[in-house]
């Protein structure tokens, strides 16, 4: 391998007493998007490293960042692995954080992270052998760029905080070369790229408006550059530093799609076929048992790459009701009994 790759998973255990004790000295504004699903621990985390091992047992160094706890499973002596405090890395000043979005903004400040990095959320899993070109090609991440006209669901005020400091940094004021259009000109096979397939449509038909209205986001593991990371930070740096001061998710923030989207602006990236990025991966919203049954069935099947096992079971937008703790916890062990049948064997990450 030509560049180490880094994986960065962050994970928090909702069910820490001294954690719960210090999440309650605050209180969070919006309720939405901070509920329990988004603490919650589905206890199944060991699965991921198991992947790691067999999966890609290239990646460089795994990056565990945590508020401080680590699961009794863990080998913390493992040789690739590097536990991560938020106090490690986050500042100070901002401590405790409880928001998700401040402390992926801030990972390209792991001590030792390797310039590429993939980042991992804790509800994404590997279900097959990958090589570290599904990642990365030509030293540079690999992400299908589809134009799409908007994002939908809770997070949707924080994408479009993402694109809106896209267009104020790439218009026409800061020059033609930095407008939509003549970004796509100078990237054209990277815009355009026949892999995409119909998807294609969606970038040219967008094309009429001069500004850019969003592009197609999966929720699977993200390959970043760090130096994007930083370059983003010495263009926003005030307002990445108000959003790492924000202890909860809040509609004012930005995410980690904000240094996506301006590695595309960038033309930091290799094109990656519609097939790979959105038919041999697969993000499902659990809001029911029914629906944890079909995604058992789906990890058992083998057909998919990656998966993303989103936690929606609590009352919001598009969920009826929040699931009864009984009901968790049958999903909880459904989930668990497919990935141990498909993951079997402990890694050495794990404790004898």
């Amino acid at each position: 391998m030509d560049h180490p790759i880094d994986f960065v998973i962050t994970w928090v255990d909702g069910n820490d007493p001294a954690w719960l004790n210090e999440q309650k000295k605050y209180q969070a504004e919006n309720l939405e998007m901070n509920g329990p699903e988004r603490f919650r621990d589905w206890e199944n985390l060991q699965y991921l490293f198991r992947a790691f091992e067999y999966f890609t047992p290239w990646v460089n160094k795994v990056h565990f960042v945590t508020w401080g706890h680590v699961p009794d499973w863990l080998n913390k002596t493992h040789p690739k692995l590097n536990i991560v405090r938020h106090e490690d890395f986050l500042d100070p000043n901002d401590l405790p954080v409880f928001n998700i979005n401040a402390i992926e903004i801030n990972l390209h400040r792991i001590i030792g992270l390797s310039e590429r990095f993939v980042f991992f959320n804790d509800d994404t899993f590997l279900l097959k052998a990958l090589t570290p070109s599904v990642f990365f090609k030509h030293g540079l991440p690999v992400n299908a760029m589809i134009s799409n006209i908007m994002h939908q669901g809770a997070i949707a005020p924080i994408v479009l905080n993402d694109i809106e400091l896209i267009n104020k940094h790439f218009n026409r004021h800061k020059g033609q070369r930095l407008t939509k259009r003549g970004i796509a000109r100078k990237h054209f096979w990277k815009w355009f790229y026949p892999g995409y397939g119909f998807r294609l449509l969606d970038t040219l038909f967008l094309m009429y408006w001069k500004t850019f209205s969003g592009f197609v986001t999966y929720h699977q593991p993200q390959p970043f550059l760090k130096r994007i990371f930083q370059d983003v930070w010495n263009n926003e740096e005030e307002l990445l530093r108000r959003v790492s001061a924000s202890k909860f998710r809040s509609n004012t923030d930005v995410n980690q799609y904000l240094f996506r989207y301006w590695q595309f602006v960038t033309g930091n990236f290799t094109p990656d076929t519609f097939t790979n990025a959105f038919k041999r991966r697969k993000y499902v919203e659990l809001r029911s048992v029914d629906d944890v049954v079909q995604a058992c069935a789906d990890i058992i099947d083998g057909d998919y790459q990656m998966y993303c096992l989103n936690d929606s079971m609590s009352k919001g937008r598009f969920t009826d009701r929040s699931l009864s703790d009984i009901e968790i916890d049958k999903c909880k062990k459904l989930l668990i009994h497919a990935l141990d049948k498909k993951l079997p064997r402990k890694s050495s990450f794990e404790c004898d």
